[in-house]
């Protein structure tokens, strides 16, 4: 099974300090054995106006970059958004949709969702979609919820016979960045169940469910195959952290 391993810097890193970050990434992790063979995946996702200047940095080596965000549309008149096609000219192949603070802070509907998975699809990116529930709840419960958000998101993409390698991101709202996080066994039966999902909706081969809430060292072991990888955030600003998560993936 291949793992797979991202990263979003969100907005914490400047320009200059995502370069170094990215310089030490692959200083580090550049050549490892098992991003090489392909058994562990890894991508880096910052600000727009740094993906051309990473992906030239990490070209010749196994580690991806995209973006955190992209619009609905292919082109047009749509002022300060970002297209699919770009980003993928500008060296991305993952791009983030739906995060829980897109949708919160930004208005980022379902609809929305769906369609810019779509988006990302016909640009020939990897959507990193991400799923959650937005309050504690029952694990039958929590499953129900983030099968019905992946359903919806593919209305568009189906719509337009769509298809393609997706990620999805389980991140429950009510765990990003709290004190207390989901349980192990709470990651597990919900990603068990999608990844199910994933299987019975006839998704790209490639297609995996990663965990991102709150993610740090030990928590893949612990979850063993019931999930295939990390959506890691601050935690990885420390280049020898994220190294640290690489190896466990690789062992």
């Amino acid at each position: 099974m291949t793992r797979t391993l991202g990263v979003s810097l969100k907005m914490y890193f400047g320009y200059d300090q995502t370069l170094r970050w990215c310089r030490t990434v692959v200083a580090k992790l550049g050549d490892h054995p098992a991003l090489v063979s392909g058994d562990v995946r890894l991508f880096i996702l910052p600000s727009f106006p740094a993906v051309p200047a990473v992906s030239e940095i990490l070209r010749g080596t196994p580690i991806s970059t995209g973006g955190q965000n992209l619009a609905a549309a292919d082109s047009g008149a749509w002022t300060g958004e970002v297209s699919g096609s770009f980003l993928r000219e500008a060296g991305g192949k993952f791009v983030e949709v739906g995060h829980a603070e897109r949708r919160t802070h930004f208005g980022e509907d379902e609809t929305i969702v769906s369609d810019k998975t779509a988006a990302a699809l016909r640009a020939g990116l990897v959507p990193v979609l991400c799923l959650g529930e937005k309050n504690r709840m029952p694990v039958d419960q929590a499953a129900a919820e983030v099968q019905r958000q992946f359903v919806t998101a593919l209305q568009a993409s189906r719509r337009y016979g769509l298809g393609g390698s997706l990620v999805l991101a389980y991140e429950p709202f009510w765990a990003i960045g709290a004190a207390e996080p989901a349980s192990d066994e709470h990651i597990s039966g919900v990603c068990e169940h999608l990844r199910k999902v994933v299987a019975s909706e006839a998704a790209h081969p490639d297609s995996a469910v990663i965990y991102g809430g709150s993610a740090g060292p030990g928590l893949l072991t612990r979850l063993g195959g019931t999930v295939d990888g990390l959506f890691l955030g601050r935690f990885a600003h420390d280049p020898d952290a994220l190294a640290a998560i690489v190896a466990e993936a690789a062992a």
